[in-house]
């Protein structure tokens, strides 16, 4: 009995030891994994697709992420330099054209990771009372404006103002174009952030005031409220976008494993907003628990990112 309790023993001690071996190995071989810099700015659609490409990189592949909020101008020098690995948020071919062109031989474009965006400036499309009339069609919008080009006209009903987000973004760029193009030099493009924006937004909505942001899709406000892009009859803003990734040179021979993820990462704009309307719900808290929300949801998606659907 008593050689049968020492037998017992030693195979635990054995597997104890076994299994501390294999979790030490395990730590270091984690512990070897370089750190992925991922460069992205504080909009709802790059914090998304940070946060995304974080959790898939530590929860499947092991690697170590640190994330790196700064302006978009930044953020393209970073990734220029070598200073971060990648950023998901080259908004192209207009909104970062002035930014391509500037760092374009000193980064690599891996290509869309997401296509059908739209830039420009954004109006409510509410009615002053019901949303529809008594036979069931839909009431008129408070804001009765339909273009860029009309804006003068409502000038004093839109206070001249324009609310824009943070000043080096692509689409203040083309807003500062288009009060030239346009003629609205009596408008001022109010600096900001996006928080700020969308809070002028819903106010103004609230309360029925006429208001003109800066917008873009994708992105959940256009979920929360019903909304329209001016027409642009000069194009200002060009038309349809991809938002594109764009690494450092050298990180496909350095990181291959990251690389090939990476080069394959890409979702839907009603994919990605459902990320930005969990995470706003949430007021922009806990983004990496959205991400893991979302990984476990859409998990067979997570797949083909990391081999291609094989």
């Amino acid at each position: 009995m008593k050689r049968k309790m020492q037998i017992r023993r030693s195979i635990f001690l054995i597997l104890t030891v076994v299994l501390a071996s294999l979790t030490l190995m395990s730590a270091e071989a984690a512990q070897e994994k370089p750190a992925v810099k991922i460069a992205y700015v504080e909009w709802s659609s790059s914090i998304a697709s940070a946060h995304m490409v974080q959790a898939v990189l530590q929860e499947r592949l092991g690697y170590p992420v640190e994330l790196l909020r700064m302006e978009a101008d930044q953020m393209w020098r970073a990734v220029a330099a070598g200073e971060a690995d990648v950023m998901l948020s080259a908004w192209l071919p207009v909104t970062h054209q002035n930014y391509f062109d500037q760092y374009s031989e000193r980064v690599v474009d891996l290509g869309p990771n997401l296509t059908g965006a739209r830039i420009g400036l954004v109006v409510p499309d509410v009615s002053p009372g019901r949303q529809t009339g008594p036979l069931g069609q839909r009431a008129r919008p408070y804001i009765e404006t339909d273009s860029i080009a009309e804006l003068n006209e409502y000038a004093e009903q839109f206070r001249r103002r324009i609310v824009g987000i943070d000043p080096e973004a692509g689409v203040m760029k083309r807003a500062r174009e288009a009060i030239k193009a346009y003629g609205l030099e009596g408008y001022r493009l109010i600096d900001g952030s996006e928080v700020s924006m969308t809070a002028e937004l819903s106010n103004a909505i609230r309360h029925k005031k006429w208001i003109v942001v800066t917008g873009w899709t994708p992105h959940w406000m256009f979920a929360r409220w019903n909304l329209r892009f001016l027409d642009d009859p000069q194009n200002i803003f060009g038309g349809a976008e991809s938002i594109h990734t764009m690494v450092r040179p050298g990180l496909k021979e350095e990181m291959p494993e990251v690389s090939a993820f990476l080069d394959r990462f890409s979702w839907t704009p009603e994919e990605a907003s459902q990320f930005m309307i969990w995470n706003q719900a949430d007021e922009g808290l806990y983004p990496y628990e959205k991400a893991l929300r979302w990984m476990r949801i859409y998990s067979e998606r997570v797949d083909q990112w990391l081999d291609g659907g094989n």
